[in-house]
């Protein structure tokens, strides 16, 4: 048996403010898509905002439905919709926030397990790294990679 460790990296910042300009407008694009969020069951509205290599930014917001599994979340809306639009264009980032009652959750908020492995695919889709943006109303904290997200992904991915 060998034992080993896995470490991630990432960059943790005190104030949204404090991101370095690129990220803080994907960021807050990410806050704006919170508004389109319905959700009546959980009140809890997810916005996502992904930045494309051309520089253009997508955003959308998550969208429930009675019938739970049927709903939608935020970062699958975006990404869906980018790679609908722009078939063989890479990704570069994602921005993800939260937010309840109209105010920005203290904690960050992380995509779900069904969220991560899409993201994983769209890493390996965009043949580079996918910058990930998690915002709170403590701050945020920036990865480089969905790889320190998801580690183990499934990687049986088409070539």
């Amino acid at each position: 048996m060998e034992k080993k460790e896995l470490k991630i990296n990432y960059t943790s910042y005190k104030s949204i403010d404090e991101l370095p300009h690129d990220e803080r407008l994907l960021l807050n694009k990410a806050i704006e898509a919170t508004s389109g969020s319905y959700s009546p069951y959980s009140g809890f509205s997810v916005g996502a905002a992904v930045e494309m290599a051309n520089g253009e930014i997508i955003s959308a917001a998550n969208q429930e439905n009675a019938a739970y599994p049927s709903g939608m979340c935020a970062e699958r809306s975006a990404l869906f919709y980018a790679h609908s639009k722009y078939p063989d264009l890479p990704v570069r980032a994602i921005a993800i926030v939260a937010s309840h009652n109209g105010q920005i959750t203290p904690q960050p908020t992380y995509p779900c397990g069904a969220c991560c492995q899409v993201l994983s695919e769209t890493q390996s889709r965009s043949g580079s790294p996918v910058k990930i943006v998690i915002g709170s109303a403590t701050g945020a904290i920036v990865l480089g990679s969905v790889s320190a997200l998801l580690p183990f992904a499934f990687d049986n991915y088409p070539k």
